[in-house]
């Protein structure tokens, strides 16, 4: 008897497949619409449907993290990194070292990002898990997820593997929608929290 297994795809496998034109970059033609996907562990899987109070929240936190910084890192909207071999996740903002032109070739590694942050009201579940153990697998040393339903900031850091050989982080913190936190990386700039939620 013949078992069928499910095909995983690398990162060039993935390009290759928008290159052909069977994928266009960040989702899927289906019956003439674009779904958005993204890849993860060599699966294209497809992204969750963005919310009014979703987009709202990321466009803010961009253009907030863009004056906090300015030119000292390179801010990224729903833009993919890639995480080696067979991961080109699409997070919500991304904070990378350099300057855009260092991403002209590639998109953001690992060793470049200093943050992932991912906002979440029905991705909740999915970004505590699947996306928390990819980022802590792949060495993210910052990741945030916006929590939209409590209106709290959670913030993870310091991955490491578990005695079972998963992936976790050490840390987590909760910041209220009263409180600032500092921008990984950044010791003179905080974000008040008030300003990004809806």
């Amino acid at each position: 008897m013949t078992v069928a297994t499910a095909k995983r795809f690398t990162i060039d496998e993935y390009h290759q497949l928008i290159q052909l034109g069977f994928l266009v970059e960040g989702g899927a033609l289906r019956d003439g619409k674009h779904e958005r996907i993204e890849l993860i562990r060599g699966e294209l899987m497809q992204m969750a449907t963005k919310g009014i109070p979703h987009t709202f929240c990321t466009s803010r936190l961009c253009r907030l993290l863009d004056r906090l910084l300015e030119d000292r890192a390179v801010i990224r909207g729903q833009e993919p990194i890639a995480l080696l071999p067979n991961s080109e996740p699409e997070p919500d903002v991304v904070i990378a070292r350099g300057r855009d032109t260092d991403y002209l070739a590639h998109h953001p590694y690992s060793e470049d990002i200093l943050l992932v942050v991912e906002v979440a009201d029905s991705s909740l579940d999915y970004d505590r898990t699947t996306k928390l153990t990819l980022y802590a697998e792949s060495g993210i040393a910052n990741y945030w997820i916006v929590n939209l339903n409590a209106q709290q900031l959670e913030r993870y850091s310091q991955p490491y593997p578990t005695a079972q050989g998963e992936f976790q982080y050490r840390s987590k913190q909760i910041s209220l929608l009263d409180e600032s936190v500092p921008i990984p990386g950044f010791a003179d700039a905080r974000l008040d929290l008030k300003q990004i939620f809806p």
